[in-house]
């Protein structure tokens, strides 16, 4: 199984304010779709509710403490992050954590890869940060920089870093 983070954030780490994603990039989102179809994806109960649907094509895992936590009929609700990484294991050999924080930060020691978008903006008044992860045992790949225009309010830079073998 190969495992991996997907997430966007700002300058300061900031990745929500008030339970959204605090930016409107339509080509970051096309990314983030592109790279994540067709595998599962494994995410915590907040960002379930940001959009409170499946996300289309991917095999949706939330990770919660309740058990009968009210899903759209096709999204699989697991009580731990283990349980997540074994059930999405038997559907599919990429796994990507979209969210949040909290299993970010579970996940990263296990991550063979994370893709990193940073959106070249201070969120000031954010109130969900990621973790400043320590990337020196990854090797980076640069996959897109893209300038602010009429769509895309910021600029940003998409890596991808892969876990180098010891």
């Amino acid at each position: 199984m190969t495992l991996s983070l997907i997430y966007a954030r700002s300058e300061n780490y900031c990745i929500g304010k008030e339970g959204q994603i605090p930016w409107h990039l339509p080509d970051e989102f096309a990314h983030f779709k592109r790279t994540t179809r067709g595998r599962p994806i494994i995410m915590g109960r907040r960002t379930y509710e940001d959009h409170e649907s499946a996300l289309p094509d991917r095999l949706n895992i939330v990770v919660t403490s309740a058990p009968d936590y009210p899903v759209a009929a096709s999204v699989l609700v697991v009580p731990s992050f283990e349980a997540a990484l074994s059930l999405a294991k038997e559907h599919h050999e990429d796994v990507f954590v979209v969210g949040g924080a909290g299993l970010f930060a579970l996940a990263f020691p296990l991550a063979d890869g994370v893709y990193e978008t940073i959106v070249h903006t201070v969120v000031s008044d954010g109130d969900t940060f990621v973790p400043a992860f320590d990337f020196s045992g990854f090797r980076p790949t640069v996959l897109e920089t893209h300038p602010s225009d009429a769509r895309h309010p910021q600029a940003f830079t998409v890596t991808r870093y892969d876990r180098v073998p010891a």
